[in-house]
């Protein structure tokens, strides 16, 4: 078996631990912990690292398509691999929970997320698990998109890496498990 951990966010510097990039930050994460490097693959648009866990591989990807094309990278690499949707678990940023929260889910639809539009139309389905992190609604007139583009403060930073912990206690909790009903039961609420 193989499994596919695909962290959302936008590559380059002014991007980094923005609220749009917690996909990333958790797989930086995930990797850093296990001093795992990335390969940057122009032709796949993705940054690569893989290992093995419990005998099966890992591959971690953050795409370097910009988030509104994070499809065209998934859909390639689960056809290159030959991966089953069902091996493919995608973590992002979500506008209407508070910050810090975590929601997995087996499948559903984009909710206004332009990430995952673009998965579901280049993989043709929304059957596919993901872990949906809240960096919260904006306040003070701010716009969806500064505040998507824009860093936590410092509170809600500290809130968002006690989330990632839980985050990477629930991919490995389902990689050494192989099961996302009991991840879900395990790790939502």
């Amino acid at each position: 078996m193989v499994k596919m951990i695909v962290g959302l966010g936008n590559t380059g510097e002014k991007y980094f631990e923005t609220r749009h990039n917690v996909g990333f930050m958790l797989v930086d994460k995930m990797c850093k912990e296990q001093s795992l490097k990335f390969t940057t693959d122009k032709i796949f648009q993705a940054e690569i690292a893989s290992t093995f866990f419990n005998g099966e591989k890992v591959y971690f990807v953050k795409p370097t398509t910009f988030m509104n094309e994070s499809g065209k990278a998934v859909h390639a690499l689960l056809s290159y691999y030959g991966l089953d949707i069902e091996d493919l678990v995608v973590i992002y940023d979500d506008l209407d929970m508070e910050v810090g929260k975590i929601r997995l889910r087996a499948k559903g639809s984009a909710g206004g997320h332009n990430g995952i539009k673009s998965i579901i139309k280049h993989i043709g389905t929304q059957e596919f698990k993901r872990i949906k992190i809240g960096i919260g609604r904006p306040e003070n007139n701010i716009t969806i998109i500064h505040h998507v583009l824009g860093k936590f403060s410092k509170g809600d930073y500290a809130i968002i890496l006690n989330t990632l912990d839980k985050v990477d206690s629930a991919v490995n909790y389902y990689l050494q498990s192989d099961n996302f009903e009991q991840t879900m039961q395990q790790y939502n609420g």
